[in-house]
């Protein structure tokens, strides 16, 4: 049985349709971005319906996906925030590596937008600790007298099983906390992204530092990282490669 030539008028108005959503998901991925980079959020969902509305576009199909948007942010944050958005990253993954030698016990790691490189002035410092007992997470804060606020949150560990794990939110080095506790065992596999429903990217200690080498080398060969550094330092901080005390307050 024969079937019927496909027209090229047909297929040029395809293309013509494929072409418009793809630049509509561009046009969404860039202003979502520049919401997240310029406005704070951090929930990708929010911002795409935001940039959505902002922009009158409404198709589903035009929706980015959410490593579209991380890909802009990036791409956002080298055009506009260049030097300053690499202070404020290296800021929190020095603040980062202190946290984790005082959490050591709970062999904590590293999650987030300061471990994959977007982490600017509004985002917070994400950890993951690791203890069957989340009460001793809760003496040792008060044993230093760190004040932390206690919550929740859902994670899905795979694509059938979730966890509602406790979370202290807190300040230390003028930076906000965020600390979700998980048990043990969750050391194994990492719970699942919410950017791409993949196993969460973590680091530990080890390899955060390795991460802070590498920048502070670059950093010696960018002037304006080194100006933007300072000038974003609050008063008495001691810049890359300190080893003061963790502290919070």
């Amino acid at each position: 049985m024969r079937h019927a030539p496909v027209s090229t008028r047909h297929v040029h108005a395809l293309a013509h349709t494929q072409t418009r959503t793809h630049e509509r998901r561009q046009r969404l991925a860039i202003e979502a971005a520049r919401l997240i980079a310029e406005g704070g959020i951090r929930d990708f969902h929010l911002a795409k319906r935001k940039a959505a509305h902002r922009l009158g576009i409404f198709d589903d199909a035009s929706l980015p996906r959410n490593r579209e948007i991380q890909q802009a942010l990036r791409d956002y944050q080298r055009l506009f925030h260049g030097a300053s958005q690499a202070c404020q990253l290296q800021r929190r993954r020095e603040a980062a590596a202190r946290a984790m030698a005082f959490f050591a016990r709970f062999q904590p790691r590293l999650v987030g937008a300061v471990l994959d490189g977007t982490a600017d002035a509004h985002s917070a410092v994400c950890l993951h600790l690791y203890v069957d007992d989340p009460e001793q997470v809760a003496l040792l804060l008060a044993e230093h007298a760190i004040p932390a606020e206690v919550s929740s949150r859902r994670l899905r560990l795979d694509r059938e099983r979730s966890l509602d794990a406790p979370v202290w939110l807190f300040s230390a080095d003028d930076l906000p906390f965020d600390l979700t506790v998980l048990p043990r065992a969750a050391l194994r596999q990492a719970p699942l992204d919410r950017i791409d429903e993949r196993p969460m990217p973590r680091a530990s200690l080890a390899a955060l530092e390795e991460l802070l080498a590498a920048a502070e080398i670059a950093a010696t060969t960018s002037s304006a990282i080194e100006d933007a550094c300072r000038e974003c330092a609050p008063p008495g901080r001691v810049l890359a490669g300190s080893r003061r005390p963790f502290s919070a307050r």
